[in-house]
């Protein structure tokens, strides 16, 4: 059986399978990629990855082509404003041992057993029927992967995963920071190493404490710090953070000669000084000695000065990687193990509503007390409506809970349902301020602007940096004025007087002062600032912009929601005609409804209104879009630096003249701008045969 067909067939299978459930589920993992990216992640690791198995299942139930799939490639995670670089090696994620996995009967499979059946797998892919097959087990340290390129021992590159094909050169912060070695002893010719960037414990609770002295927001976790903090493009105090490191893998070399097996090779990379956990890993000769290794190390995590999830196995031998290759998503000469969360039953209290800071409606189970990683757990997420009804978890339950990653509590399954339930209702109407929902993908949302519920949330976005700019308007001062002034939407906070602010505690004459100059000075920001501010779905800064762009005025743009939403044929194919993209550039009809839905509520008009009154420019600060020929309509990227131009002058004046600036180079790409260190892009135009020019023939387009 060919290697392909047979890890399908090992793949548990799923009853009934919908192309519904399966949008339903890309949505989800599409949504969960996202906020781990932005560093909010809402759902622990195990629960993704039981999403994307069954995910997996799905897809493969339905005969998806293997293109269209999200299990095609490992998510992506690339960054505007970082280069990108294209890995010699690509940087795929491990199979992983879950005590979730099933065989082909539905079965459930021991660790031990998914272990023994991977390593039998690997013996016959190596013709290797008899004999030892030494297998080498390492700590899976929970950080953000980076690729490293050393030439004569001296780090020349530093590369995130990015999304396992191309990633983000780091370069400049991974210096900054010291978190690895800039210099290796005894490497002459080339060598790329792979390893984790890490934030110790005891550093992370530190830097987080500084953090919440200053009144600024902590980190959420060690990991998702890390990953933070090292996509900061202004690198100054880096070096305080204290991110580590630790080497696992040699991935290339030119002109090197490495040892035969990984376990030599990790004790050749701490020759040369780099961090290896040589103490930390083991070579077994069996699936058993593997289990056990595994098992005796969970009792230690949490005496750890790093964070583990799990454990790494791999073939020792260095010489078989080659001949086994992979899939498109993960190689075959390595697993890993997962620790597997522990798991109790209780009985689900009540099922409850709660409303985000940004109007996610998400139901949460109030559970019968049970101790969890040495915590009392009384409420877990349910995440989602969606997943609300695929596990069918209702009130009077008896379920099965976990604490996975030993931080966020969630119900696993439903193991019996009490007599008499009935499945839990989708919400119609918030339960905070009972405006009508909005359903969008998986997701039930409430889009009040003044919904109780939300108002921290919306007024410190609507004050932050990148929208209106509020000097002087954080966090703790909204809660307050909330609570103690009585502001119910941005429109309030311009009717605040110094007496009111200054009357607060650790407020005065001088702090009310400097907050009214920022609300004053806020005024000005114009159109685009003014509708990224007021959260409104689907408008970004970018798209903000856009809009402001395309209609001036707000009176203009409110006009056009009115039409859109009436249903005026030419205001539909405005946004998306039956031939293309329509004339408000990147705005499909789906992004369309949900934006002029919005603005045509009652509830958005009214602080709109109120925005106006109180003297906040309601017109664009941008230049009118000029339209030329060669660049109206033509998509733009940019790459290195340019001999006069900023980049972000030289997007302006494209924009302007009725462009498109992309972040990205694709066959869909009309010109690439290159200057000096042009990097990956210059690389991927010449690949595809885009035009490339240099600024004096943009200037030229742009008359």
């Amino acid at each position: 059986m060919r290697r392909e067909q047979r890890d399908r067939a090992e793949r548990p299978e799923t009853s009934e399978p919908t192309h519904e459930e399966l949008q339903q589920l890309a949505a989800q993992l599409a949504h969960h990629e996202a906020v781990y990216r932005a560093g909010r992640p809402e759902i622990p690791d195990a629960v993704f990855d039981e999403l994307m198995d069954r995910y997996v299942a799905l897809a493969d139930a339905l005969g998806v082509p293997a293109e269209e799939r999200l299990d095609a490639r490992p998510g992506a995670e690339h960054t505007e404003g970082f280069v990108q670089v294209e890995h010699r090696v690509p940087m795929l994620s491990l199979e992983k041992l879950t005590p979730s996995k099933k065989d082909g009967k539905g079965r459930d499979l021991s660790l031990g057993e998914q272990l023994a059946q991977w390593v039998e797998r690997r013996r016959e892919d190596v013709e290797r029927p008899a004999g030892a097959l030494p297998l080498i087990v390492e700590p899976k340290v929970d950080g953000i992967s980076v690729s490293l390129d050393y030439e004569a021992g001296r780090l020349v590159r530093a590369v995130t995963r990015g999304d396992g094909r191309r990633g983000d050169d780091i370069t400049k912060q991974v210096r900054a920071a010291g978190a690895v070695p800039t210099r290796l002893s005894g490497l002459g010719g080339k060598v790329e190493i792979r390893g984790e960037l890490y934030w110790p414990r005891s550093r992370f609770r530190a830097y987080n404490q500084a953090l919440i002295e200053a009144g600024e927001e902590p980190h959420a976790n060690p990991r998702n710090g890390c990953a933070g903090i090292m996509k900061r493009k202004e690198v100054a105090g880096l070096e305080r953070a204290g991110i580590a490191s630790f080497l696992y893998q040699v991935a290339w070399t030119e002109g090197v000669s490495l040892p035969p097996t990984q376990s030599e090779t990790l004790r050749w990379l701490e020759a040369a000084g780099a961090p290896v956990y040589v103490e930390s890993f083991t070579v077994c000769a069996s699936p058993a000695e593997v289990i056990a290794f595994c098992e005796s190390w969970e009792p230690r995590r949490s005496a750890l000065e790093y964070d583990i999830d799990g454990m790494v196995i791999k073939l020792d031998e260095l010489g078989l990687y080659a001949r086994l290759g992979g899939t498109s998503h993960h190689p075959h000469w390595g697993v890993a193990y997962k620790f597997p969360p522990e798991r109790k039953t209780t009985t689900v209290l009540s099922i409850e509503v709660s409303v985000g800071k940004s109007g996610k409606l998400t139901p949460i189970a109030y559970l019968e007390g049970v101790e969890l990683a040495q915590t009392t757990v009384t409420r877990a997420s349910l995440h989602n409506f969606v997943e609300l009804e695929r596990k069918d978890v209702r009130e009077g339950d008896t379920v099965e809970v976990e604490k996975a990653g030993e931080i966020i509590p969630q119900v696993v399954r439903s193991v019996a349902h009490a007599e008499g339930s009935r499945p839990f209702p989708r919400p119609t109407h918030c339960p905070a301020c009972a405006s009508p929902v909005v359903v969008e993908d998986i997701f039930i949302s409430c889009r009040s602007p003044t919904c109780p519920a939300q108002l921290e949330g919306r007024l410190t976005h609507f004050a932050s940096r990148r929208a209106m700019d509020v000097e002087g308007l954080g966090e703790s001062l909204v809660a307050l004025v909330t609570k103690e002034l009585g502001v119910r939407g941005p429109h309030d906070l311009y009717r605040l007087t110094k007496e009111g602010i200054a009357g607060l505690p650790r407020m005065g004459d001088k702090s009310a002062e400097n907050v009214l100059k920022g609300l004053s000075a806020s005024k000005a920001r114009g159109l685009g600032r003014v509708l990224y501010a007021l959260a409104i779905p689907n408008v970004g800064e970018s798209t903000a912009e856009l809009l402001a762009r395309h209609f001036g005025t707000m009176e203009a743009l409110l006009a056009f929601a009115d039409r859109y939403t009436a249903g005026d044929p030419a205001a539909v194919l405005e946004v998306a005609p039956e031939t293309g993209t329509g004339a408000i550039e990147g705005i499909g009809k789906k992004t369309a409804d949900a934006i002029f839905g919005a603005l045509a509520e009652p509830a958005l008009r009214e602080v709109i209104a109120g925005l106006a009154a109180a003297g906040v420019s309601m017109a664009s600060a941008s230049k009118a879009v000029v339209k030329k020929d060669g660049v109206a309509g033509k998509t733009f990227v940019l790459t290195g630096t340019l001999p006069t131009l900023k980049r972000d002058e030289a997007a302006e004046r494209i924009k302007g003249a009725g462009g498109k600036v992309a972040g990205s180079v694709s066959k869909k790409t009309d010109f690439v701008v290159a200057g000096e260190e042009a990097g990956s892009k210059l690389e991927k135009a010449k690949e595809l045969g885009v035009p490339v020019i240099d600024e004096a023939a943009l200037l030229g387009l742009l008359g």
